[in-house]
């Protein structure tokens, strides 16, 4: 009996010892005050320790949910993600929190951050268009809600980049019909560049494009309107030559039909 109450003592004193040993913080985060973590966060950003800085960042949102160090840690953190090339990341937090707090003074840099994960994510114009369209539209929101603030300039760069891509898709595919003389297919292209995107560096060889594709369908008047219009805008074009050239040959020349859908798109080309 002796024998077997030492030998509960033991392994009564062997799990104390090991309780002892045993980090309890692999169970339990350590809680720290918010500002402490804040001023760690933003010590990690200045010294380049991106990861470290996210991970305080984080822990602000966790253990202190509710604080105004909280709202600061998550646009903090959403700016280390985007330097970390964690563009998803970036785009979801920065996107919380302009959700969450649509009136704070960091709203719209939250909301830039958001359009340079998608710019930074914008491919080849061989490629899927994706991230170009949500770069404008995030870029818009910037102009439009926060039209003072300091991120507007950049962000209309970004907006007229990204349109230009989106022209550009446009243009590659409208040339894609127009070589299989798809024609029909290839106007719906190049008339979209037109009305949707008329100052890009595209619009040019557009309406260009449209001269040959109506010149070859057999609407005169539509290909004359066309190269009438480019030439009104870029009357020193070489596509204006080549437009002007291909009328020549069928024996006509530019000539503007003022109720074409091309001349009252012609008005927004250019400030024209």
């Amino acid at each position: 009996m002796a024998a077997v109450c030492a030998l509960g003592a033991s392994l009564v004193l062997s799990a104390c010892n090991a309780e002892k040993d045993l980090d309890l913080s692999t169970y339990v985060e350590r809680t720290d005050p918010a500002d402490v973590l804040y001023n760690q966060g933003l010590a990690n950003l200045n010294s380049g320790r991106l990861k470290e800085a996210s991970a305080k960042f984080e822990a602000i949102d966790r253990q202190h949910p509710y604080s105004e160090f909280a709202r600061k840690a998550m646009v903090m953190n959403t700016f280390a993600s985007y330097r970390q090339a964690k563009f998803d990341e970036a785009i979801n937090s920065g996107k919380r929190y302009v959700s969450l707090y649509p009136t704070s003074e960091e709203a719209a840099y939250a909301q830039y951050l958001v359009g340079l994960s998608y710019f930074r994510q914008i491919r080849d114009v061989t490629q899927d268009q994706r991230e170009a369209r949500r770069t404008a539209e995030a870029m818009e929101e910037v102009v439009q809600r926060w039209p003072e603030s300091e991120y507007v300039e950049d962000a209309k760069t970004k907006i007229r980049f990204a349109r230009d891509q989106l022209a550009g898709k446009e243009m590659q595919i409208g040339r894609y019909y127009l070589e299989r003389r798809e024609y029909i297919a290839a106007v719906r292209r190049f008339r979209g560049v037109v009305e949707e995107y008329p100052n890009t560096r595209h619009v040019e060889e557009a309406l260009a494009r449209l001269t040959e594709a109506y010149f070859a369908l057999g609407l005169v008047s539509e290909a004359q309107t066309a190269a009438a219009v480019l030439g009104h805008n870029f009357p020193d074009s070489k596509w204006y030559k080549d437009s002007y050239a291909l009328l020549q040959s069928g024996g006509l020349e530019p000539r503007e039909n003022v109720g074409s859908w091309i001349s009252k798109a012609g008005s927004a080309i250019l400030g024209g």
